[in-house]
């Protein structure tokens, strides 16, 4: 597998898949957050110095077909403004205009594409009415997913090169983060900066952890962590669960929650994670104190109870001091720590002290020497809300492929260059 720092882009014109799908103000249409534009500068910049051009393709929310609020448009200006130079833009990624444009660039110059996903070959998916049979379903996916490699082919036209630096798709089987690689040689495909530095920083937590390695695992639903949880419990030392999640757990232990989030059909299923903690040794530690509102609003009456403890019509929105302490000294004594998930409705300032002193934690133990990898887009937002994006080891820009990834599954984006 070729690696980019070690290629030379001089006459060359690359393909690059990126991830532009930035959050947009919905009256401007202004980006509100470049976090993702500027994660693929380091590969724009590696190609355009070399003496290369640069053809980016991206995709930008979920449009149906092509809807100018989905457009790509905005991104120009902040790229440009990144960049500091002129970037061009062709209006249709399959359209005269891209391939014309595509032709014609010159080394240093960078052409963005429009919103790959205004066709809707790019995710393969139909869209089929719910009366539609199991032979009409099949033949119209056997139709996309024909049009899904045209439309692959015809975009590699436009360059010699490949480059995957779309880390946030690459759990996504689409023409642009998969099925494209198969219409260059092996030789002429590559990751970008930004995957190679996530696959290197969860390879690192994955498979050469120091000790002790530490999981915290937040959110609402344990059913959104499941396959996470039972990979990790062969990995680690600690798990820590937090967030809406505890409650399944402290109800399948026989404890009292009131209105707290709970899967009730997840109990079975938390108590064999429980049980499967204790059989491989790893420590798997809830909260024991929660922070409850008598309803899910930052106005709500507070009052904090032991976390199996929650009184009838009271909901746990937060960990409580105690549990923020006894977390605080297994994370302090870490030296690997992966988190993703809030540990109370952070959103709510009532009731984000718990998550802002988790990330507090983990920033002391990293400037300790410990290495911390924050994903999920709740935990990447924590972390950047309390201004400690830059006192962590890693923070991962992709949500679902990251979760995927540490789950042991293979991601069709990664597979597709790494030829696994």
């Amino acid at each position: 597998m070729k690696m980019i720092q070690d290629f030379n882009f001089k006459g060359i014109k690359a393909i690059v898949r990126v991830d532009f799908n930035v959050p947009l103000d919905k009256k401007t249409f202004t980006v509100t957050d470049d976090t993702r534009i500027r994660g693929a500068l380091p590969t724009i910049n590696k190609i355009i110095n070399d003496g290369g051009c640069c053809i980016l393709m991206s995709h930008l929310g979920r449009p149906e077909g092509r809807q100018e609020k989905y457009s790509l448009k905005p991104v120009l200006p902040v790229l440009e403004k990144l960049l500091g130079k002129k970037v061009l833009f062709a209006d249709d990624c399959l359209g005269e205009s891209a391939v014309k444009m595509s032709a014609a660039l010159k080394p240093g110059e960078v052409l963005l594409l429009e919103n790959v996903r205004f066709y809707p070959e790019e995710e393969g998916k139909p869209v089929l009415p719910d009366t539609a049979t199991d032979e009409e379903k099949k033949a119209a996916k056997a139709e996309l997913k024909a049009k899904q490699k045209e439309l692959a082919k015809k975009l590699a036209t436009y360059a010699e090169i490949y480059v995957n630096d779309a880390f946030g798709t690459a759990h996504r089987a689409h023409g642009t983060t998969a099925v494209i690689a198969d219409y260059f040689p092996k030789d002429k495909i590559m990751f970008g900066f930004l995957i190679n530095s996530e696959l290197a920083a969860m390879d690192k937590v994955l498979h050469n952890p120091q000790r002790p390695f530490t999981a915290i695992m937040g959110g609402a639903k344990v059913s959104d962590k499941i396959l996470l949880i039972e990979n990790l419990l062969n990995r680690v030392d600690n798990i820590i669960i937090g967030g809406g999640m505890t409650y399944t757990f402290v109800k399948a232990m026989g404890g009292k929650i009131g209105n707290s989030l709970c899967e009730g059909d997840k109990l079975e299923l938390a108590m064999n994670l429980i049980n499967k903690a204790k059989e491989k040794g790893v420590k798997l530690i809830l909260p024991v104190d929660s922070l409850n509102g008598d309803k899910f609003d930052n106005e709500a009456n507070t009052g904090i109870t032991a976390v199996d403890a929650v009184p009838d019509g009271w909901m746990g929105l937060d960990i409580a001091e105690k549990s923020i302490k006894l977390f605080d000294e297994v994370i302090n004594n870490s030296k690997t720590i992966l988190w993703n998930g809030p540990m109370g409705v952070f959103e709510m300032e009532k009731f984000s002290k718990g998550t802002t002193s988790l990330a507090r934690s983990i920033a002391a133990a990293t400037s300790k020497g410990a290495y911390s990898l924050i994903g999920g887009g709740d935990s990447v937002a924590a972390i950047n809300k309390f201004g400690l994006a830059d006192k962590v080891s890693y923070v991962s820009t992709g949500g679902g492929a990251m979760l995927e990834y540490m789950e042991g599954k293979k991601l069709p984006g990664i597979t597709a260059i790494r030829g696994e």
